[in-house]
């Protein structure tokens, strides 16, 4: 179940999970564009933020990520992201097995979707939805949150 929307709207979803009110509480009352980047802590292990400003790659070079004990909230603040998607059940070019201490396996299969995402809005991505970020031209600021199932 991927879902997109804005934080004005972040009300609408933040009964899907009991952290996403403390999560997108945070995010509007922090001025995280100008934050130092790396990990925002806000409930241990349970909710934290990659405050991050990656390089953007074309799609063809990025690969689908898959996650089993954390939801992904993409947050955009500067720049511009294209994020793929591909329904599980359709994968089958893994790349790298699961691995427990990232929480990540990939894919090299070719998203079937794509979000385009501007600042201030957010796409939340739970375990079911393999998800190829951080697609587009330049650099840009972004908040990757882990919340945790």
């Amino acid at each position: 179940m991927m879902i997109v929307s804005n934080l004005q709207n972040s009300q609408r979803v933040e009964g899907l999970h009991p952290l996403f009110k403390t999560l997108f509480d945070y995010v509007k009352s922090h001025d995280l564009l100008h934050a130092d980047l790396g990990r925002i802590e806000i409930k241990g292990d349970e909710l934290f933020i990659n405050n991050v400003n990656p390089e953007c790659v074309v799609a063809e070079k990025q690969v689908l990520e898959l996650h089993r004990d954390y939801i992904d909230v993409h947050i955009l603040l500067e720049g511009a992201e294209r994020i793929g998607w591909k329904a599980i059940e359709d994968l089958t070019d893994e790349v790298k097995p699961y691995e427990k201490e990232g929480d990540c396996a990939l894919y090299s299969d070719t998203p079937t979707t794509f979000v385009d995402l501007l600042p201030g809005q957010f796409m939340i991505v739970y375990p079911e939805d393999p998800h190829a970020p951080v697609i587009g031209e330049g650099k840009i600021r972004k908040l990757i949150a882990k919340v945790k199932l």
